[in-house]
């Protein structure tokens, strides 16, 4: 009978150790992404600025709000949030790779049947109640011989830096949104300043008709078509307004600050729209400075990690447990010597019939891992697009805001010379209201390119990543 152990541990150990080589880990490619070697769209390296040169950086409005965001938005709030979590959760990995110690303490009062020990109990040897008293100290220790705990703890680790990594995408998608929306508040005044020039400039013309009107030298019908001009210049004017309730309410969701505060620090005088040279950068610079790259690669990380894990799940888990306590009948005993009782075990368990449990935990891992993988090879060509078409818009903004601004330096000096001939009497009134109405808007035109140039510099430096790698 001696045997019957040793012999079922011999006949239960080759399928032990079956399970274990059974499901093995899937080996899963992922290769780096091929990366071009430059952007098709970006410029000459010796003509570019900062990388932060592209932001407001003068703009007072734009420190205050950005400050604000930083402190009080709550998209990032909500983002610093979920880095606590991810580190709550490393933590609670490392510790379960650390022995468990609890303690309990009980009092226990039985009561019994005598009658059921026989001659003993009605004898009264065996007392019908009885009260005992306990404490324990029980502490258990996976020691993790084949690193599953292990595995694990660095899963939780990677998704740390995926978390930070996400968060980072938000303060700098923040930052952009305050930027594009304080650039668009500077465009609406560059846009005001356009259109009341268009507005005084038109009550000239139509003083100008009215002294000529009076003088009997033109009809009446000039001074009207003057005033119509300028009439139409303040209806535009006063359609910004509106324009500027909604960044107003923009800027309140972003910054988390009430209207006023929005308000007033919009006040504050700003620089004049000056684009800064667009800075060149390489596609390989993408993948240490945009968050969503590194958020991938984290997430592949902990993905790989979690495989590695499922696939321990095969072999055998070794647990050591003890247990040290006081135990008495009578409070008075409790602390005597006697009283002092102990436990130590060792148990090993693993996998033998699990009918496919541990290979569909490997498989749904390994499928996970699959999907991390693209997820992260789609994070790159998403950068490397967004880089590509942000070079693309700047290269096309500024195309089109120095030909903007010619426009409105042309049409502006047709106009004037028209009027100088018009007081000379070399020109019609209908011509100078033609070179009137030709050169109302252009300044408005300019200073609305001028801002899509400031735009897409802001868009340019989120698709970059925002800030290089060596200061973050």
């Amino acid at each position: 009978m001696r045997r019957l152990p040793s012999a079922l541990t011999a006949a239960l150990l080759p399928l032990t150790l079956a399970a274990c080589i059974a499901n093995p880990a899937p080996e899963i490619a992922t290769p780096a992404p091929d990366l071009p070697p430059a952007f098709f769209y970006q410029p000459d390296s010796a003509a570019g600025a900062e990388l932060a040169a592209l932001m407001p950086q003068g703009d007072p409005a734009w420190r205050t709000l950005s400050e604000a965001a930083i402190a009080e938005g709550p998209s990032l709030a909500e983002a610093l949030a979920r880095i606590d979590s991810a580190r709550a959760g490393a933590r609670r990995a490392g510790a379960d790779r650390l022995p468990n110690i609890t303690a309990d303490g009980d009092v226990t009062r039985n009561r019994i049947n005598p009658a059921q020990f026989g001659q003993a109990g009605q004898q009264g040897f065996i007392p019908r109640e009885q009260s005992s008293y306990g404490a324990n100290i029980v502490a258990s220790w996976d020691p993790d011989l084949f690193g599953q705990l292990k595995a694990q703890e660095r899963a939780a680790i990677a998704r740390i830096d995926a978390a930070s990594a996400q968060a980072q995408g938000v303060r700098l998608a923040l930052l952009a949104e305050i930027a594009a929306s304080v650039t668009d508040w500077r465009v609406l005044d560059a846009r005001a300043a356009a259109i009341e020039a268009d507005g005084t400039a038109a009550r000239q013309l139509a003083s100008l008709a009215k002294v000529r009107e009076d003088a009997g030298i033109a009809p009446g019908f000039d001074r009207v078509r003057a005033e119509a001009t300028a009439s139409s210049s303040a209806v535009r004017l006063a359609a910004l307004d509106s324009e500027r309730a909604r960044l107003i309410g923009r800027l309140v969701t972003l910054t988390g600050q009430d209207g006023a505060s929005v308000r007033a620090a919009l006040a504050a005088p700003a620089p004049v729209l000056a684009p800064a040279p667009a800075p060149a950068g390489l596609p390989s610079d993408l993948l240490a400075n945009r968050p969503d790259v590194a958020a991938a690669a984290a997430n592949l990380a902990a993905s790989d990690a979690d495989l590695a894990a499922a696939a321990r799940a095969r072999f055998p888990r070794i647990t050591l447990s003890g247990v040290i306590g006081l135990l008495a009948f009578d409070p008075e005993d409790f602390f005597d010597s006697d009283s002092i009782i102990g436990t130590l075990t060792a148990g090993i368990a693993g996998p033998l019939l699990d009918f496919g449990r541990v290979g569909a935990g490997i498989d749904a891992a390994a499928a996970d891992k699959r999907a991390a993988f693209a997820a992260y090879r789609g994070a790159v060509f998403t950068a490397l697009g967004d880089a590509e078409a942000a070079y693309g818009v700047v290269t096309a903004a500024d195309n089109e805001a120095r030909l903007s601004v010619a426009e409105r330096d042309q049409l502006t000096r047709a106009a004037s010379l028209a009027e100088t001939r018009y007081r000379a009497g070399l020109a019609s009134f209908l011509e100078v209201l033609e070179a009137r109405r030709a050169a109302d808007a252009s300044g408005e035109r300019a200073a609305a390119a001028l801002g899509r140039a400031q735009r897409a510099r802001i868009a340019l430096w989120q698709a970059l990543g925002g800030e290089p790698a060596s200061a973050s």
